[in-house]
């Protein structure tokens, strides 16, 4: 967990990139880590970040990037 994969749309990178994040999933959801309490300033910040208007994602695919 805590690692930045800054390629994984490139070949493996993809299914390294998802493997990490579902690692960082399932090391979320033990009962352990669930039943921890989270600081109050670390959930402000999560929600001022989901408050935040969604903007066009980069990795979004356009119709006018694909090619015929």
């Amino acid at each position: 967990m805590g690692q930045r994969v800054d390629r994984w749309r490139s070949g493996r990178g993809d299914r390294l990139w998802l493997s990490l994040l579902i690692d960082a999933m399932e090391d979320a959801a033990r009962p352990e880590v669930r039943s921890q309490a989270v600081e109050a300033a670390i959930l402000a910040g999560l929600r001022a970040q989901l408050a935040q208007p969604v903007t066009r994602c980069p990795y979004a695919i356009s119709p006018y990037n694909l090619r015929n």
